[in-house]
Parts: structure tokens; sequence; C-alpha cells
């Protein structure tokens, strides 16, 4: 059977996930066993269709089969804004000031308030376990890859916009600068409680955020700089999300300023360069360069399955793969798949690859 899986996430990954939280404790995947348990809860009620469309949150867990144990997940929200919760973010304005008499000219950085209540559908939650991102499979890509192929699987479930938020700059603490010198003076929270609260309730944004436009000038060097600005540890994501169609949209996170990148869903090369396909024969001999990420949907939990096949070959127009691969999916000659090419067969047929 293939080292790695990815599929939908449910209550039964509570432990593995939960080891993952302990062992990261990030912004996306907080060491709190009340919030995963409420991310798994809302994700498999998403995957089950037991939820409206605008309100599903569909997470993507990637194992190691062999270890089994968990080691990264990500997300797809499919509204990023309704009537109950809102979009909430800053628009970056730049404004130029002249003075003839005192001949001075100024730059300046202006921040107002925003919301949206039917805004996109956000690529979210996306972490991989630091010992296993220079793995040979590139799971980093593939975990961030499979939202692209679910898109692709159930397009009507997904707004016509992507919207993905990258990491600003960051203290080796954890400590945001943009908040220090905005949000916390108006809320007193600190930047790792604001942030766990907004992913459970946006209302305190708008009740205590102040309305109209901010100088950000005003602000410390260090709070100015990292305005817009993607930290080191998500520059290779931007360079992804820049390759397949993404671009900044002079929108920041209201917390810590980390960048907002948009595309149209359907020109997006990842969501267009999936395909159904229908299975063949077992492949017997391997063929290189022509790695896919297979996926399915299932009737029951985990309701989704994908795998990495390494080697695959399109033979009279049906797909063949390594018996283990078919075996891990579940399928059989004649079933349908679908496929994201990961591997240099893409470039080779003229498709862009996504790093």
């Amino acid at each position: 059977m293939p080292r790695y899986e990815v599929h939908g996430a449910t209550s039964t990954d509570e432990r593995e996930l939960l080891e993952l939280a302990r062992h990261l404790n990030t912004v996306n995947l907080p060491n709190s066993r009340a919030h995963v348990v409420r991310l798994l809860d809302h994700s498999a009620r998403s995957f089950a269709g037991e939820l409206p469309p605008a309100e599903r949150k569909f997470v993507f867990v990637l194992r190691d089969v062999e270890r089994g144990r968990a080691v990264g997940t990500s997300t797809l929200v499919a509204q990023l804004g309704r009537r109950d919760a809102p979009y909430i973010y800053l628009d970056v304005i730049r404004e130029e000031k002249y003075s003839r008499r005192l001949d001075r000219h100024f730059r300046h950085k202006l921040l107002r308030i925003g919301f949206s209540y039917d805004g996109p559908t956000e690529l979210a939650g996306l972490v991989v376990d630091p010992e296993y991102r220079r793995a040979p499979e590139r799971l980093g890509l593939v975990i961030a890859c499979v939202r692209f192929l679910y898109v692709a699987m159930h397009r009507a479930l997904f707004q016509d916009q992507l919207l993905a938020e990258l990491l600003p700059p960051l203290e080796p603490d954890g400590t945001s600068h943009l908040w220090e010198a905005f949000g916390r003076r108006f809320t007193q929270l600190d930047y790792a409680e604001a942030d766990l609260l907004s992913s459970e309730d946006k209302t305190f944004i708008s009740d205590l955020f102040p309305n109209g436009v901010v100088h950000a000038s005003l602000f410390s060097p260090e709070a100015q700089n990292v305005i817009g600005k993607v930290g080191h540890q998500t520059l290779g994501v931007e360079k992804m999300l820049r390759r397949v169609g993404f671009r900044y949209a002079d929108r920041i996170d209201p917390f810590d300023g980390g960048p907002h990148f948009v595309a149209e869903t359907g020109e997006v090369t990842l969501v267009k360069c999936s395909r159904r396909v229908r299975l063949g024969g077992v492949l017997d001999t391997p063929e290189p360069d022509s790695s896919l990420l297979v996926g399915r949907d299932l009737e029951a939990a985990p309701y989704f399955r994908a795998a990495i096949a390494t080697h695959t070959r399109c033979s009279a127009g049906e797909l063949e793969l390594p018996a283990a691969v078919l075996d891990q999916l579940g399928v059989s000659r004649g079933d349908e798949v679908f496929t994201l090419p990961l591997g240099a067969r893409r470039q080779q047929s003229g498709a862009p690859a996504p790093v």
C-alpha cells in the first residue's frame, strides 16, 4: 500500500490531529481539543451534505499510513462571508500628498475596514509537519493541491472566486506588529486570543474596530513594514499561487496584516487541469514523470479519499494505475476518478506546473 493518503476529516481523526496540534500549535491548528473537535464535526457534516452549501467547511487530512499519524491538513471554506458571519478585511489604500510651499512629498498607506456577506471560497488551514516537508512525494504540494482537485470535482458547491490568506512576517514568539499597533488598542486582546476567537465568532471585530480610514503612517515602522508582506514561511505558497493565477488583492487580514490573494475559480490552472477519467487496467510497467493526485468520493465516512500515484499511464483514453493505488482508493477497472497532475508530464503537455 502507498505510504501516504489524503482523506476527508471526521471525528475518527481526533487523536491524530490532536497529536499534530500538540506538536505544532499553529494558528491554523491550535493545541485545543475543543477547537479540533468542533473542526472535525463541522468537516464531517460538510462532506456528508448535512449543512447548507454556504456553511460548509471541508478539512483534508494527510496521513502517513505506515506510521499511523496525521502529518498535514488543509481546509476549504465554501463561502467566506455570510449574513451571520461576514468576511472582514482591511483595504489597503495608497495616498500621495505634496506641499508646493514646503516642497515635501509623502506616500501614505491607509487602512479601511470592509465587510462582505457573499464572499469567496477560502483556501485555509494549511499545515504540514516540518519533519515531512522535504519528503520526495512533495507532501506540502499534495495537501495544498487536494483542495483544487476537490473544487473541480464539486464546482457547484464553491464560489466564483478563490481567496488565500498568507501569513505575514511574525516574530519568533508569534508577535504580530500590526496587531500590537492596531487591533490590541481596540480589543485589549492579544493576537493569539483574538485569532482563535475569530475562528468561532467575528462579531467583536465589527463591534470594536474603528469605522472609516486609519492612517497606517501613524503606526510604528515595524507595523507598517508587515502590511501586505508575506512571511518567509509562506514564500513558497505565494510562488505557487501566483503561478497558477492568483494576485494580491490590496486587502489584508485585520489581525496581522497578512496579504489576501484572489483568483477567478475557473481560471486557476490547477482547477482547469483536473480531469474526470475512467480507469483501465492495472499498470504493470512503471513510467516515470507521470505523478498524479487521484481522488474519489465515498458514500460514507471519510466521504473522500485521494492517493499519490507516482507511476501512471493513459492508454486509449483510460487511466492505468498500479494495483496498490487501486486498492488504496478502493476502485477497479471501469470506475471514474478525478486526477490532478503533480509531476513533469504536465509541463510536457503544455499545462503549467504548480511550483
